[in-house]
């Protein structure tokens, strides 16, 4: 994908139109998600395909393979991200978080997760740096606005 394409799909986040908004979502997302392609798409799948059946060690062999694999694919990090996150591994998924901000700087998810794991370590102030990061890209985002203000009560 070419530059100028990213760049229309990142102003369409700021519009005022809900609807220019999801369309953009969903287009960056896909593109993430197809970074690497229809090899890395469908290990992402079978990652997804364990975890809905509870099977997270699996899981978590497929997206470290992965990123073994493919390091510069940011969405495999993401992934994996959320995986540790959910297993209430903030430090990993901290870790992961940053990896993928690192190849990706406009990758909002990643950022929403940054202060996600900094809330969930009790680290109000970083959690709201990130929070406000992610709503430097998506500005509508009452998730983080919310989240901004529920740290900041607990400072």
């Amino acid at each position: 994908m070419d530059d100028s394409h990213l760049q229309l799909l990142l102003e369409d986040l700021k519009s005022p139109d809900p609807a220019v908004r999801d369309r953009a979502t969903r287009q960056l997302w896909r593109l993430w998600f197809e970074q690497k392609g229809s090899a890395g798409l469908e290990q992402l799948r079978r990652a997804e395909d364990c975890l809905q059946t509870g099977a997270v060690s699996d899981a978590e062999a497929i997206l470290t393979q992965l990123i073994r694999d493919l390091p510069d694919f940011a969405e495999a990090w993401n992934r994996r991200a959320v995986l540790y996150y959910t297993a209430r591994q903030f430090a990993k998924a901290l870790g992961d978080c940053e990896e993928v901000v690192r190849l990706n700087p406009v990758h909002f998810g990643a950022l929403h997760g940054i202060g996600l794991c900094h809330a969930a370590l009790g680290n109000y102030p970083k959690a709201i740096a990130a929070f406000r990061r992610a709503l430097e890209i998506q500005p509508y985002s009452l998730e983080n606005q919310r989240l901004i203000l529920e740290c900041t009560a607990r400072l």
